[in-house]
């Protein structure tokens, strides 16, 4: 049994100076990370008799031991308090889960330089433009791009393989450095121009072409002059349909709204005065939580998250202002090595960009917060259709997708009280059976997925099987072999599909008994399953179809020990295309520049199985 905490004796020692303390539960597991100006002074705090808040009365009913660590100032405290609660997860921390990597468009430095998506860290010699706030963004731009400049986008490989012009040179977009349809001059002048636009310098780059076209007008090159022509009228278009402030600079404006237990910030990156993109975060907070409290977690594990690779701009406006303000702006500066301002509740023009911020904020929290509702409607009328005695906690739902046997995957997506837990899906690539058996194929999902489960394991509490009863036999036999010494099994129900396939007409069975039932077409408990079965094929297609292309996209060539790029480039070239090099005899192969008698004969036995 956990002692209890005594308050009184731990206060004696600790000292009036700024630091970070970490509150733990009887099982030595972190539940609170903290910072504070003066330690004992903030401690103390907790330890009233009558505690304002109920998250900090839960807090601290939960703790049985506290440890502090003192910095020197309270910036430090700032930074150290992330890195706790990045290591930690703690429970009742506002945690904001963002490790992922910013996209980039990248211009690199190659003789002929190309335009590229690049997410992680900056290796790649050239020039980064961004960050953009997802990577469809990105490849938006990129499409833009090539209807705007002429400059290629394919990679490195590609690039030097090519002998005559690709058909992104038939149809305009790209130059053709490789095949010299272009002189470096001219590609470079392009290259120049891509770079201003990417800059937000798109009244220079008018200007710059329209001096071009008039220069070649009068130099009689009207089919020159018509190129650019064209090229000023689709760059006309793509500006006129971006949002542009008349403020210049990089700004991060960031729209905060929170409302019963869910919070949203919705963030507009504004680089040289255009707006890239929007992004939503909802970080988990804990029950009876302060919005000053959840948006000054929000800002220290956001803009202090180095492993983001995100550029920190020049100003942050914030729709709402909170205490440790100046602190957050100084421990940015002090780990970033930055310069940046942070503004709470600006007038002006840049008030618009607020507005629009929290409009979007209140509304994604509104949405979500129906879905909510919606979505706990639907369990309830499941449990109640299906009379069950406990409410449903999980529910996971298997399908089986491949093409006349090829290349077979199986999805296993998760729902909860919230709706689908993407975290929780799983692929299962099916292999060693006889191509087309879909039997097979769910024996193999189900038997992995509960492989080595236990009573501490997640185990669903209706396990939904797309298929009939064929399918739902097998997956039922795995399942009471499974849970032979476990208390508490799944309970196991096929989805048939009805007649044409028309949603509405499903026929459901029961794993244990293969009892068969329907519910009525309008009923919300058959809308969350058509959601977990139409959720369960899509992640299987999906999985199915880049199984499918890596398959086909993959030479036979790259699975031959000492056949490297070079040398699959050197066959294929030489001979002709794959199906030559398969054709071809030893002595046809060793006559391949680079390829040795003995390389031939290696390749001849490997393509021949």
């Amino acid at each position: 049994m956990p002692t209890q905490f005594d308050s009184t004796v731990f206060l004696k020692s600790v000292p009036s100076s700024p630091g970070v303390y970490r509150m733990y539960d009887g099982e030595g597991t972190v539940i609170y990370v903290g910072k504070a100006k003066d330690l004992k002074k903030r401690l103390s705090s907790y330890f009233r008799k009558n505690l304002p808040h109920v998250k900090t009365q839960a807090l601290v009913s939960h703790i049985e031991n506290i440890d502090v660590t003192l910095t020197h100032s309270e910036t430090d405290a700032l930074i150290l308090e992330n890195d706790y609660i990045k290591q930690y997860m703690p429970k009742y921390n506002v945690l904001l889960r963002d490790d992922k990597s910013y996209p980039y468009i990248l211009l690199s430095k190659h003789k002929h330089p190309r335009l590229a998506y690049h997410r992680g860290p900056k290796r790649d010699k050239g020039s980064y433009f961004g960050p953009y706030p997802n990577g469809g963004a990105v490849r938006e731009s990129l499409h833009l791009m090539q209807k705007i400049f002429p400059i290629r986008q394919c990679d490195d490989l590609y690039y030097k393989s090519r002998s005559r012009p690709c058909l992104q040179y038939q149809i305009g977009r790209c130059s053709a450095p490789c095949v010299n349809k272009i002189s470096d001059f001219d590609y470079q002048e392009q290259v120049t121009l891509a770079s201003l636009f990417l800059k937000g310098r798109d009244q220079q780059v008018m200007t710059q072409l329209v001096e071009k076209m008039e220069s070649a007008a009068k130099a009689l090159d009207y089919e020159l002059a018509a190129g650019i022509r064209d090229q000023i009228s689709a760059l006309r278009r793509v500006t006129e349909q971006q949002e542009v402030s008349n403020s210049s600079g990089d700004m991060d404006v960031i729209g905060a709204y929170y409302e019963s237990g869910v919070a949203c910030f919705h963030l507009l990156f504004i680089r040289n005065g255009k707006i890239f993109g929007s992004r939503s975060y909802y970080p988990k907070v804990p029950a009876k939580t302060e919005l000053d409290e959840v948006l000054s977690a929000f800002m220290i594990q956001f803009y202090l998250n180095a492993d983001s690779q995100r550029t920190l701009p020049k100003e942050i406006l914030l729709s709402h202002s909170f205490d440790d303000l100046p602190e957050l702006e100084k421990a940015i500066q002090a780990s970033l090595q930055k310069k940046v301002e942070i503004k709470a509740n600006v007038r002006s023009e840049r008030a618009n960009f607020l507005r629009l911020a929290v409009t979007n904020a209140s509304n994604a929290v509104k949405t979500r917060l129906s879905h909510k509702n919606t979505v706990e409607e639907r369990f309830l009328l499941l449990e109640e259709t299906l009379e069950l005695s406990s409410p449903i906690r999980r529910m996971e739902c298997f399908d089986i997708s491949h093409t006349m046997g090829e290349s077979t995957v199986a999805s296993c997506v998760v729902f909860n009280r919230e709706g689908p837990s993407k975290s929780d899906y799983r692929r299962y690539n099916i292999n060693g059976i006889t191509p087309g058996d879909d039997y097979a194929a769910m024996k193999q999902a189900i038997t992995r997925r509960f492989d080595k489960i236990d009573s501490t394991g997640k185990i669903p509490d209706i396990l939904f099987i797309d298929g009939g009863t064929g399918q739902l036999r097998i997956a039922q036999k795995i399942v009471d072999e499974k849970f032979a010494n476990i208390e508490r099994a799944p309970l196991l129900i096929g989805v048939a599909k009805g007649e044409g396939r028309k949603p509405g007409l499903e026929t459901l069975i029961y794993g244990e008994n293969e009892l068969s039932f329907t519910i009525a077409a309008d009923s919300g408990a058959l809308h969350l399953i058509q959601h977990i079965r139409d959720e369960s094929h899509r992640f299987a297609i999906t999985g199915h179809r880049n199984k499918r292309q890596k398959t086909r996209n993959t030479s036979s060539l790259e699975s031959i020990p000492g056949v490297g790029p070079k040398r699959r480039k050197s066959l294929l070239q030489y001979l002709g295309g794959i199906q030559e090099v398969k054709g071809a005899s030893v002595s046809e192969l060793a006559k391949v520049p680079g390829i040795s008698l003995e390389m031939a004969q290696t390749i001849h036995d490997s393509l021949r199985g």
